[in-house]
């Protein structure tokens, strides 16, 4: 059932520049994560399980891996009647020649003749490079119940890593009284996630006041949150208390790929309650050779061990030869891993070969490595 008209509003445009080469040729959301997945799964997935039926996902930077993937809304049970995921680039227009999203407001600002189409009540605007589990259903309850304009999903970090997050100062009825982008001193640890639910026809009239404003980077952050908080709005800081990270890093998307071999980690990928669909693998079984050495590892079907594997994540279609070690490290799909080759702390991008008797990483060092290309020693 279709939560309250509301409308869910991906933002997947990223470049996602700090995930060096893996982002060389696909935009960040499609970022292989966790064995079979990509991290767009993640919020498309939420909505699916949060009975939210149409989902935009508006794409920018090296879109087309991105847009044929999204728009097989099937993967995520989208496909009913009255329900599915539309691709939404940015738009040229005769007045303004747009060609690409000014910012994260302008992107939605982009798409006011959608969400007009849709007769959309309530708007929720997420971002399509975080992994957690969410159900929006609750937030939107939370939001109707405290009769807000607009309600930011905050998370509690460590107070002295707050400076690095837009922190949402609230009331002791969690109305928020104050925004600050990452602030020298923080006076709480409520970092936005980054996920707003607004009332649309409000949300309207603030998008079309920035579209026009000279001195906007057309941003929910720097400009929609603010004018909300100074023009009196009632915004709720809705608390989340999941699992929840942003992987647009090397380190974190390691991170990420090792928080799934961690039971206490909150990151349950194999919750029939809550499943993240993706796109099916249609392959032969994951095969484990006479002379494999698997330990705390997640292997996919497809792939072929006959080597060691340590607390590593193998996707599918990836080859580790007989005397190959792979340690701490995240095998992306179709890699091969030769005879006798080290690998320890290591993301290896998808396709790459790493030649016979390679050595890559080091267990000592908290320096995580790209292979992005072929190697051969």
């Amino acid at each position: 059932m279709r939560q309250n008209n509301m409308v869910a509003m991906i933002l997947a445009g990223g470049r996602g520049t700090r995930l060096l080469d893996l982002t060389k040729k696909v935009a960040k959301p499609a970022v292989y994560f966790g064995g079979k997945y990509r991290i767009i799964d993640f919020p498309l997935s939420n909505c699916a399980n949060s009975d939210i039926s149409i989902v935009g996902v508006l794409t920018q930077y090296e879109s087309v891996l991105l847009n044929s993937y999204v728009a097989k809304e099937q993967y995520w049970g989208l496909d009913a009647k009255d329900s599915g995921v539309y691709v939404l680039p940015p738009k040229e227009t005769d007045e303004a020649g747009f060609e690409k999203f000014r910012g994260t407001a302008d992107a939605i600002t982009q798409n006011i003749d959608f969400l007009d189409q849709v007769n959309a009540e309530y708007v929720l605007v997420l971002s399509g490079d975080h992994i957690y589990k969410m159900d929006y259903a609750d937030m939107l309850n939370y939001h109707i119940k405290k009769e807000a304009d607009a309600t930011i999903a905050v998370l509690g970090v460590p107070i002295k890593e707050a400076s690095r997050f837009g922190i949402m100062n609230t009331d002791e009825n969690d109305i928020i009284v104050e925004f600050e982008e990452k602030p020298a001193k923080p006076k709480s640890n409520l970092a936005s996630m980054g996920i707003y639910i607004f009332n649309y026809k409000t949300l309207r009239k603030y998008l079309k006041a920035d579209e026009v404003d000279p001195n906007s980077d057309h941003d929910f952050g720097k400009n929609i949150i603010p004018t909300y908080i100074n023009d009196g709005k009632k915004l709720a800081a809705y608390r989340f208390k999941g699992y929840w990270k942003d992987v647009g890093t090397i380190d974190s998307l390691w991170e990420g790929n090792m928080d799934i071999l961690d039971p206490k980690s909150g990151l349950d990928l194999s919750d029939p309650g809550w499943k993240i669909y993706t796109g099916d693998v249609t392959d032969l079984p994951q095969y484990v050779g006479d002379d494999a050495h698997i330990t705390n590892s997640y292997i996919n079907q497809g792939s072929v061990v006959n080597g060691t594997v340590d607390h590593s994540v193998v996707f599918s279609g990836t080859v580790i030869e007989k005397g190959a070690k792979v340690i701490d490290s995240v095998i992306m799909p179709g890699a091969v891993v030769c005879e006798n080759a080290v690998l320890n702390r290591c993301i290896v991008a998808d396709g790459i070969y790493v030649g016979p008797g390679v050595k890559i990483g080091d267990a000592k060092s908290d320096k995580i490595e790209l292979v992005a290309k072929n190697v051969v020693e």
